[in-house]
């Protein structure tokens, strides 16, 4: 009788690297001023507004990416002012942006809002970044001391700048939207800021100007009915002051209203 020894294999553990679990979502540095809290919001907020009842996009700001094991446990932070993501659950709460989560998506647009300590990290540094390790398609930076922007699009390996218009505004093929400086108010603060238009030129409102826009459109249907009902109005009393003056008119030519029907008749 022939008998077979089985070996038993233990498992073999890999040591594979993985990815920190205990990933820092801030650094403890404040933003630059309160133009750059109030931009990156004007901006989240309008994309938001434009794509409203979509949810296959996520739109950030001043959020890590973090993207290899390396830069998360070097706690190499990245985090861009404003960026977007395209065709991914946007329902889904994120307090940083973890690649290897995301099936491997990076932004489709970057913004990166300047300041005179970053604005050479921005056009040198994270430039570099988002185009050959990122491969993020289009990259845009705006310095609002010079109120220069500038704008970049993937093509191939290699960033090339964005042809601005003849009113220095910059057209984003991933948002299919101009990006641009607009002179104006924004929460009480009066001043430059970036704003997004639609291809036809129309500003993209955020929520709350689109709210006020909708209540003024409701205001004025309303004012437009009532202008409508007191013409009505006024039409019905002068109706009624001409029958009461033809009647005047009858009666002193002795003829009653009576007497007229049965004469007509």
């Amino acid at each position: 009788m022939l008998t077979t020894t089985v070996a038993v294999l233990e498992p073999v553990v890999l040591d594979i690297p993985m990815p920190p679990t205990d990933l820092p979502t801030e650094d403890g540095v404040p933003l630059e001023s309160n133009w750059h809290r109030l931009q990156m919001n004007l901006l989240i907020d309008s994309v938001h507004s434009h794509w409203r009842g979509r949810t296959d996009y996520f739109a950030g700001g001043n959020m890590f990416i973090y993207f290899s094991s390396n830069q998360a446990r070097n706690r190499d932070y990245r985090g861009p002012d404003v960026f977007v993501v395209k065709d991914v659950d946007g329902t889904k709460d994120r307090d940083a942006w973890l690649v290897w989560e995301e099936e491997g998506r990076y932004p489709n647009v970057i913004v990166e809002l300047s300041s005179p300590s970053t604005i050479d990290v921005d056009l040198k540094d994270k430039k570099r970044l988002y185009e050959k390790t990122f491969r993020t398609p289009e990259y845009f930076c705006y310095d609002p001391g010079s109120q220069q922007l500038w704008g970049w699009r993937l093509v191939g390996d290699s960033y090339v700048p964005i042809a601005a218009d003849e009113e220095g505004t910059l057209w984003s093929e991933q948002l299919e939207l101009w990006l641009g400086r607009w002179q104006g108010e924004f929460m009480r603060l009066n001043t430059t800021w970036l704003r997004l238009w639609t291809p036809d030129g129309d500003l993209v409102p955020t929520p709350a100007e689109a709210e006020a826009q909708r209540a003024e459109a409701e205001a004025q249907r309303a004012e437009a009915e009532a202008q409508r009902a007191e013409a009505e109005a006024q039409r019905a009393e002068a109706a009624e002051a001409e029958v009461a003056r033809l009647r005047a008119r009858l009666a002193s030519l002795g003829v009653a209203d009576g007497d007229q029907a049965s004469a007509t008749a």
